[in-house]
């Protein structure tokens, strides 16, 4: 099988049973984090999925390890590490959408990556990297550097999180300069919007294609997603879906990118195939927000819609 390495975070969400933001409310611990998301998704595509992060020893740890497991994640590149997991306390709102509180300084996740990141020269067919874990300092310096000497393409998703740096001008210079080492960038409307206030997604995508990024992807939420590249652009309506929660519908539309590149080359991604790939994304985010959670669709289950 084709072998993808994803790194990032893992972290658990903390999931209130009732929406609203009372401190008060029964939450179940969800394990969660973009990257381990996209990783999950990746894995029930059937890939050879490893991920890139580290494990703590504590209960969530074998929660989150379980879960892996049973998804096939391959956990090869994931050390046990004797520190406590990352969490994350998720408000819902009235529509399903999702806001965090994180935990993560002295964690597991953001521990000892400088002793533990694979081989660069051996690279997988895609690196896919993205969230917290390009941002969260210092080992998202440790990570930009190894991921330089990364040859293969990379899949970047900043996953924009404010509470984490409210700093835009900040963030958006950490954005620009990961954008720089990627082949595709996949974010949303409300990242582009709360990276650049001023300027329509249009010209967001634009920005990132004159850096050299060759397919740049923005969910719209229930509206669908509209990629572009340096010849066109292509966009295709949301699926309509009773919606849960939004939690991972992002992530599992990285991973449908990811698959695309792997079938097709990315220079093969225009006219009808983009469109293809991108109806199956939504697809997929669709079955994704239909559950409680980041529970992306196996691949049986998405090739019979």
């Amino acid at each position: 099988m084709t072998t993808i390495w994803t790194a990032g975070e893992v972290l658990i969400d903390l999931i209130p049973r009732e929406r609203g933001n009372n401190p008060d409310l029964i939450r179940d611990p969800v394990v969660g984090g973009g990257p381990a998301n996209t990783a999950k998704a990746l894995a029930r595509l059937g890939f050879d999925s490893y991920f890139l992060c580290g494990l703590s020893d504590d209960a969530y740890g074998d929660q989150e390890r379980a879960e892996f497991i049973a998804d096939n994640v391959k956990l090869d590149l994931s050390p046990i590490l004797h520190r406590p997991s990352a969490t994350a306390q998720v408000t819902l709102d009235e529509n399903g959408g999702a806001t965090y509180i994180f935990t993560f300084q002295g964690t597991a996740t953001f521990s000892e990556l400088d002793n533990w990141l694979p081989d660069p020269s051996n690279p997988p067919a895609v690196l896919h990297v993205g969230t917290l874990g390009t941002l969260i300092e210092p080992s998202a310096s440790i990570l930009y550097e190894w991921a330089q000497k990364v040859d293969a393409p990379i899949v970047y998703d900043p996953n924009i999180r404010p509470s984490v740096e409210r700093n835009r001008d900040l963030y958006r210079a950490n954005v620009i300069k990961w954008a720089a080492l990627a082949s595709v960038v996949k974010l949303s409307d409300d990242d582009a919007k709360w990276l650049f206030p001023d300027q329509e997604i249009e010209d967001v995508a634009k920005l990132f294609l004159a850096m050299g990024v060759r397919l740049v992807a923005l969910t719209l939420g229930e509206h669908g997603i509209v990629a572009y590249t340096s010849h066109s652009s292509v966009k295709v309506p949301g699926v309509k879906v009773t919606v849960v929660d939004t939690v991972g519908a992002g992530d599992t539309v990285g991973a449908i990118l990811v698959e695309a590149i792997v079938a097709y080359g990315i220079d093969n991604l225009q006219g009808e195939i983009l469109e293809k790939t991108l109806k199956r994304a939504a697809q997929a985010a669709a079955i994704t927000c239909s559950r409680a959670g980041a529970k992306p669709p196996m691949k049986a289950e998405l090739d019979e819609c």
